[in-house]
């Protein structure tokens, strides 16, 4: 049996720990990992010798800078540096190394704040963005174009995906720089611990958003680069080649903040600081092109909630970020 070998970059974090749980169950993949010791993302030339030595045949995109809507506003400049870079230098040094396939994963956070509902791949590009996330939007937005330059100019099979609002276990539970879930959960967790009487949680609680498990993402991801070259490239727009990757559903943030609490067990009373950002009020991906290519989540919101929240509570000492 040949195997294929398969560097997922940015292994350790809660998409590429997905993906590798993923692919290594796979008989025909040998899985390639680096940690950040190992190999510095941001180097182009340790990158460019890391893929020479490797003679890596496919590439998963996964390394990035992330953070919610406090680490965003906070570093902006680190946030489009940081991730322009990673890109450049993996994918560029991909080509160099003749790697033929790559799968980059960008965000839903690249569409303009004012997108019909719900988003399709066609709403790039028509819009202002996001104002507390814009610099990392556009270092992803590079990313997929550097993608369809790569395929129109060299002929490579570079494919872009943009999942929607992912959770699940190993995701950043710091309590400022988390996203909205891993955030949620923290607090939960917190105020059981400490006898809290309420909850704080920011905005008015009525922003929709659609949340989706990083394993489900994963099996997207894995389902998507195997469907061969000429079938997954029929009906994609050489300009407009990304797919979204998400559930279709959305629900409220006072919604997932009422799952989590009864999840939990929390007692206590939820607050809501309408003084806080809370982001675009309604975003959900049109995954239409996902359902063409026979792919459905299938883990739902409340049972992938309790998992996440059960795993958080056993791994807690462990994964608190400092």
């Amino acid at each position: 049996m040949v195997r294929r070998r398969v560097f997922v970059a940015g292994h350790l974090g809660m998409v590429g720990r997905a993906l590798c749980r993923r692919l290594q169950a796979l008989p025909a993949v040998e899985l390639i990992t680096a940690t950040r010791d190992q190999l510095d993302l941001t180097d182009q030339l340790a990158v460019q010798q890391f893929f020479q030595r490797q003679q890596i045949d496919e590439l998963y995109l996964a390394a990035a800078k992330v953070g919610g809507i406090w680490a965003n506003n906070q570093y902006p400049a680190d946030f489009i540096y940081q991730n322009l870079m990673i890109e450049c230098n993996l994918i560029q040094a991909a080509h160099q190394a003749d790697v033929q396939k790559l799968l980059f994963l960008g965000s839903s956070c690249i569409y303009p704040t004012l997108s019909p509902q719900p988003i399709a791949e066609s709403a790039l590009l028509t819009g202002p963005l996001e104002p507390t996330n814009e610099p990392y939007a556009i270092a992803k937005i590079s990313g997929i174009k550097l993608c369809e330059s790569y395929n129109r100019q060299y002929g490579r099979d570079y494919r872009s995906v943009m999942p929607t609002n992912l959770y699940g276990p190993y995701d950043n539970f710091h309590p400022q720089h988390s996203h909205v879930i891993p955030a949620l959960i923290g607090k939960f967790h917190k105020a059981i611990v400490n006898k809290e009487p309420e909850v704080t949680i920011w905005g008015s609680g009525n922003a929709r958003r659609e949340f989706m498990h990083v394993d489900d993402l994963a099996r997207a991801c894995e389902h998507l680069m195997a469907i061969a070259q000429s079938a997954y490239w029929t009906g994609l727009e050489p300009l407009c080649s990304h797919i979204n990757i998400g559930t279709g559903k959305d629900c409220s943030i006072r919604e997932l903040a009422e799952l989590l609490q009864n999840i939990s067990g929390f007692q206590g009373k939820l607050v809501f600081d309408s003084s806080q950002p809370e982001g675009t009020l309604l975003k959900r991906l049109d995954v239409s092109k996902l359902s063409d290519m026979e792919f459905f989540a299938n883990i739902n919101l409340v049972s992938g909630l309790a998992q996440t929240w059960h795993w958080y509570a056993q791994n807690n000492p462990s994964v608190q970020k400092g």
